[in-house]
């Protein structure tokens, strides 16, 4: 191959991958509700699951979210409702918003909504990742679902997914208008900002906790607000990414189901906070039942494993294993979203 073909190959190939990216960026603006994945609603119908974009206030904040309600929505009657909580990164327009949808679809009130600090909703620094902020969220939900039109305040069940799976197991440790409680992918936050993924960062504990407290010095002092994460990605880097979560999570933030809102990162001073939390502690006061799922091949399932048997004052308790999942692929393949969306359906069925 000579030196004009190669350049050609080399600037078709650039092309294209520029081409796909910007396909996926924008399939948020070929909605008119801006969600991204797959099988969305387009529209309003009658005799169909609907979406309601509402909003309310939060302490003080401006909360972004959507109401979904089932196909024979009737707000003279009573229905139960679910929470979904989402991913750290992720939005109401993404995968929340697809298990909001599939559970409208099976008989329920849903609402997902943006955390504080993050996606479409209010607050400042953006991107403030605090445990206690993320716990609020999930009460704030319910306080709204509740009052809700046709919402049955005595049948609310919640879905906590990834990130908000860690941060819902911590809310109904408390909250008990919850009254059936599931987590899918759980991935606990705290224990992973602390330690790193699998553990891989013991050894810079200390360090961290010196940059996340310089952080929030240049915070108070006026300075430039610090942040951690990945703000951006090559088509290479991600695929040169060792873990299953971070490089199937890179593309399908950054790539096949992208959003504006959405981002993976965080306030370096949120580690302050992060750091000292974890998911896992207090898991005897969950009394409700309790269904976590994982995939088998998930390399985020050990948090599951860690923090499931400890509820032990959940006396009906179920872990389900989505065979041949990772963690990423619950997010959007059609046979494992079908499989953990049955089973929900079937979970909740039963308790709410």
């Amino acid at each position: 191959m000579n030196k004009l073909s190669v350049l050609i190959t080399v600037i078709t190939m650039i092309t294209s991958n520029m081409g796909n990216a910007q396909s996926a960026q924008k399939k948020y603006e070929k909605n008119p509700f801006s969600l991204v994945y797959d099988g969305a609603i387009t529209k309003n119908e009658k005799g169909k699951v609907n979406i309601r974009p509402v909003s309310y206030k939060l302490n003080g904040i401006d909360i972004s979210a959507n109401v979904y309600t089932q196909a024979d929505y009737d707000s003279s009657k009573k229905y139960p409702a679910v929470v979904v909580a989402h991913p750290n990164g992720g939005i109401k327009e993404q995968i929340a918003g697809l298990y909001a949808q599939r559970l409208a679809e099976s008989g329920y009130i849903t609402i997902t909504a943006d955390a504080a600090y993050q996606g479409a909703s209010g607050g400042e620094p953006r991107h403030t990742d605090k445990p206690a902020f993320r716990v609020e969220d999930i009460h704030g939900m319910a306080d709204f679902i509740t009052q809700y039109p046709g919402a049955d305040a005595s049948r609310l069940g919640v879905l906590g997914i990834c990130g908000g799976g860690g941060y819902t197991l911590k809310a109904v440790q408390s909250d008990k208008r919850f009254k059936a409680v599931a987590t899918l992918s759980m991935f606990n936050s705290g224990e992973v900002r602390r330690n790193g993924f699998q553990n891989s960062a013991l050894g810079t504990i200390q360090e961290r906790l010196v940059q996340a407290s310089n952080a929030r010095q240049q915070e108070v002092s006026g300075g430039k607000i610090l942040y951690a994460g990945v703000a951006s990605i090559t088509d290479e880097e991600i695929s040169k990414t060792s873990t299953d979560l971070y490089r199937e999570g890179y593309q399908y933030y950054y790539r096949d189901y992208a959003h504006p809102n959405s981002t993976f990162l965080y306030t370096m001073s949120s580690l302050l906070d992060l750091m000292t939390w974890d998911a896992a502690t207090n898991m005897d006061l969950i009394t409700q039942p309790l269904l976590m799922m994982a995939g088998s091949k998930a390399d985020t399932k050990y948090m599951t494993d860690e923090a499931f048997p400890k509820a032990v004052n959940s006396e009906n308790k179920e872990l389900f294993i989505i065979e041949g999942a990772t963690h990423i692929q619950t997010y959007w393949k059609p046979e494992y979203v079908n499989k953990a969306a049955d089973k929900l359906v079937q979970f909740y069925s039963k308790y709410l």
